[in-house]
């Protein structure tokens, strides 16, 4: 049997079909696949001359850098080799269609049991920036987080500069006790949990605290005249930072993995759960100092807090490597704002500006088809029967959102609402407004107490949502930092005392807004957001102050399928971990 070779013509329109394929933009621009091994375990760590076992991954601390381009593909296995349950939370991530990845413990999944591997597997769609990872689980994260770097596509350039360098700047918190111990004592006795001992740059508390030693404070040496991409990171648990470095200016090319108008600024206000990547450019001629890169909190509520300072050390390269001068260099300290400056966080959170160009689109939702109110802040449980609590004239400290305050259900919510089982493990009658009304940050009323359930509200595929959140002051007003999972939001408008439906929407920037994941309720006022409701799934959204989650400031989003299969929810993966 002969076989019939193609014609030349046949053989030349083959080979050119292959050899565009080859050579096709798309193809180019193939994803790439990031796989990553993280191991859950137990470190013996010193910090404060204190030394204890800490929750790690892969023995680090903070954890292993993820670095990935805009529209690469991350698969991240997780094993637990510790007694406490985990989960990990990409924070920041769109996880489009890749809700079953997205981590918060009883939200998308069941936890991660001591012995069991579970395998994150999600695409990065449209991102570029810092963003990062942490636990999801109690007071985990206090310990468990690490930087997500997300480069640009090859070949596309960063829309400002392009650094000599880049370096990651993670703040944290330190706690000389076990911070699972801290949470758990404070939810027993109704009161505040302890405060931690320390802040941290990369995991070192610095030398401004005692029993610190040299090894304990982060130093970043630079050379003269050259620029600096610092990606800062806000992965500390309960605190506002300010940060700035003595004598140098930094200017905010982006925040939340979204590039944004560059400016200039001496400090900046970064909340729990928000990234800034600032350019830092050196000085042209050798200074003779060194200068102190600091972070201290920005503190709002009635509660106790964490009144230290972290520090790192700016150092400059000496240009004459043949000088051997042992001259102690004078050490410059920032000026940082008063602990409660509300003016400066204001002024600064003003300036963040979407880029709005060709290039960086702002798809603010012009008009909305559903609006919510969202009352947001603290509140008090009755004390149970034959206990004694410490909270608020005997009561048990409680936090919520339009009074209801979210009670972790023991099966995860995305689970429920895939397979249709959403009886008994939650309701679908979040209220959209507050249950009553009343002077939000004047004199707080009589009545403090919250209500408790396990409530979300639904929306259907590609609702254009707007959300106005309002501080309260009936424990005192206070700064939330109210984090979104599985959407960025356009923050159109924010303002101090009592929100306004009349005149305030008047003054909504609908040309340039901030684009973010995680936004700060002004100390007694409020924030408007707005965003599509595009990604179908079960979306958290909690204050990033781990406490008010803790105490149950969250609840959670349904949002539909749509019509078309890449509207859809994909079936959970054969790993998803079981309650």
């Amino acid at each position: 049997m002969g076989f019939l070779l193609p014609s030349t013509a046949t053989m030349a329109a083959l080979l050119f079909a292959l050899a565009a394929l080859l050579f096709s933009p798309e193809l180019a621009q193939a994803k790439h696949i990031r796989n990553y091994n993280f191991d859950i375990r137990m470190k013996t760590v010193t910090r404060l001359c204190h030394t204890k076992n800490i929750v790690t991954v892969n023995g680090q601390f903070p954890g292993p850098k993820i670095v990935a381009r805009e529209g690469d593909q991350v698969i991240v296995k997780v094993t637990n080799h510790i007694s406490n349950n985990i989960t990990l939370h990409w924070h920041g991530v769109r996880q489009l269609q890749s809700g079953w990845a997205d981590g918060p413990a009883y939200i998308t999944q069941c936890p991660i049991q001591t012995g069991q591997t579970y395998v994150y597997n999600f695409t990065i769609t449209g991102q570029r920036g810092t963003l990062f990872w942490h636990a999801h689980i109690s007071w985990l994260r206090a310990t468990v987080y690490g930087p997500i770097v997300i480069l640009p596509k090859r070949h596309v350039p960063y829309p400002f500069p392009k650094p000599y360098k880049e370096v990651t700047v993670i703040f944290g918190e330190w706690f000389n006790a076990d911070p699972e111990a801290v949470i758990n004592q404070a939810l027993q006795t109704g009161t505040g949990p302890n405060v931690s001992e320390a802040y941290t740059i990369n995991g070192l508390p610095g030398p401004l605290y005692n029993c610190s030693k040299g090894t304990d404070t982060y130093k970043l040496k630079v050379k003269l005249g050259k620029t600096y991409l610092l990606r800062l990171i806000n992965a500390a648990v309960n605190d506002d930072l300010f940060f700035g470095i003595a004598n140098h200016t930094l200017t905010v090319v982006e925040v939340d993995a979204v590039y944004v108008k560059p400016f200039n600024t001496g400090t900046l206000l970064i909340t729990p759960g928000q990234t800034t990547n600032v350019l830092l450019t050196t000085k042209p001629s050798y200074p003779n100092a060194n200068f102190l890169m600091a972070a201290r909190p920005y503190a709002t509520g009635l509660g106790t807090f964490d009144n230290t300072t972290t520090a790192g050390i700016l150092e400059y390269e000496k240009p004459n490597t043949n000088s051997s001068s042992t001259t102690k260099l004078p050490l410059f300290k920032p000026k940082l704002p008063a602990l409660n400056d509300s003016t400066f966080t204001a002024k600064f959170s003003n300036q963040l500006r979407s880029l709005a160009n060709a290039q960086f689109p702002a798809n603010v939702p012009q008009s909305v088809d559903k609006q919510f109110f969202f009352t947001v802040g603290l509140g008090a449980n009755p004390c149970p029967k034959n206990q004694t609590c410490q909270g608020p004239n005997g009561t048990k400290f409680s936090a919520s959102v339009n009074n209801v305050s979210f009670i972790l259900p023991t099966t995860a919510l995305l689970q429920a609402h895939f397979f249709g089982q959403s009886k008994g493990v939650y309701t679908t009658d979040f209220p959209t407004v507050p249950p009553f009304t009343f002077n939000y940050t004047g004199t707080p009323p009589n009545n403090t107490f919250v209500s408790n359930g396990t409530k979300v509200v639904v929306l259907p595929f590609n609702t254009r949502v707007e959300l106005v959140m309002q501080d309260t002051s009936i424990l005192g007003a206070e700064s939330h930092p109210l984090h979104l999972h599985g959407f960025n939001f356009f923050v159109v408008g924010q303002g101090f005392g009592n929100y306004n439906p009349k005149t305030d929407p008047l003054k909504f920037n609908l040309v340039d807004p901030v684009e973010r994941n995680t936004v700060a309720i002004p100390s007694g006022g409020w924030v408007a957001i707005r965003f599509l409701a595009d990604n179908p799934g079960v979306w958290f959204m909690h204050c990033h102050f781990e406490v008010h989650t803790s105490w149950g400031l969250k609840m959670a989003w349904v949002v539909l399928d749509g019509k078309l299969p890449n509207q859809k929810l994909p079936p959970p993966p054969s790993d998803l971990p079981q309650c």
